[in-house]
């Protein structure tokens, strides 16, 4: 058995997460105290007790769905697992892989939840409110929904943003253009095409402004060697030298987010069980899709970890 271990991107955020872990294990609520200290809030109020719709501002969301996916690490570590022992591979979707970087070393949680805030912040302000739009073209493969969104530019930014699973890819870009693509797909019997309730347009070249905050954010970083290697979004492989992650992660602000070819990439790798670690069970239906062969578990709750290390 060869396991990896993946962390949530943006979505997966609801009120009381990582609130019965923090309650069952110390080293899970020291993770929250770590990130309310390093943004100089109480960010874990917000996640336990506030308003979806202020969880749901990516600045927010972002360090929120990181703190709760490390949580439960700390909350399997508690039990006696060793990362490093377990996982060949790490991995996250867009915010994930600073969960993932967290996760085995590369990143401080402290400096991770930063970086979050930071690329939150970043990503929000680069694009006023609506002029920019994100829709997922559901039973389009990849290929396609590229072209259409390539048609559906027409001068202006409409590219594939997420390439979820075989039969999901999100779009993005300028908001007219994205629905222009809505309709495109439509006609190229896409099962469903729908605008995405998000703040702004993530993952494409709109996004750049965002990443040159990043690039400075980060070069202020310390960036380790991490304990497994990092599966990286937008080379959709194995990295572990710290200067290439660094330049991964700027990448990563306008870049396509290669879900699927991530998960191709480690079953290739002789990757048979995926653990999701943190909040929701997304990435595990994606992985599903993907490639049925691997058995994924979502840990999120103090029974989740029992389960997972008594399974």
């Amino acid at each position: 058995m060869t396991t990896a271990f993946v962390f949530p991107g943006q979505g997966a955020q609801t009120i009381g997460m990582g609130k019965a872990l923090a309650d069952a294990y110390p080293a899970a609520k020291a993770v929250f105290d770590e990130v309310d200290n390093a943004l100089g809030e109480k960010l874990s109020a917000l996640i336990w007790d506030g308003e979806q719709d202020q969880l749901t501002l990516t600045q927010n969301a972002q360090p929120a769905l990181m703190a709760t996916s490390l949580a439960a690490l700390r909350a399997l570590e508690a039990e006696g697992l060793v990362l490093a022992e377990t996982a060949s591979f790490v991995a996250g979707h867009s915010l994930g892989e600073y969960s993932a970087l967290a996760a085995a070393g590369a990143l401080s949680i402290s400096d991770a939840a930063r970086l979050l805030r930071t690329r939150g912040q970043a990503m929000q302000q680069a694009v006023p409110v609506g002029e920019g739009a994100m829709a997922a073209l559901l039973g389009l493969d990849f290929a396609t929904a590229r072209d259409v969104a390539a048609a559906a530019a027409e001068g202006e930014v409409c590219q594939a943003a997420n390439d979820n699973d075989p039969a999901q890819v999100v779009v993005s870009g300028h908001k007219a253009a994205v629905e222009r693509a809505v309709e495109l797909a439509k006609e190229k019997g896409a099962k469903r095409a729908v605008l995405l309730p998000v703040s702004a347009p993530f993952h494409c070249e709109l996004m750049a402004p965002a990443a040159r905050v990043m690039a400075e954010a980060l070069d202020d970083v310390d960036i380790k060697t991490p304990v497994v290697p990092v599966v990286a979004n937008v080379v959709a492989k194995a990295v572990d030298d710290p200067m290439t992650i660094r330049s991964l992660l700027v990448e990563q602000v306008t870049g396509s987010v290669r879900w699927r070819e991530s998960v191709m990439w480690m079953a290739e790798q002789g990757v048979t069980d995926i653990w999701e670690i943190g909040a929701g069970k997304a990435l595990s239906g994606m992985i599903r899709r993907i490639e049925k062969s691997i058995a994924c578990k979502a840990i999120g709750t103090p029974e989740d970890v029992k389960s997972a290390l008594n399974g």
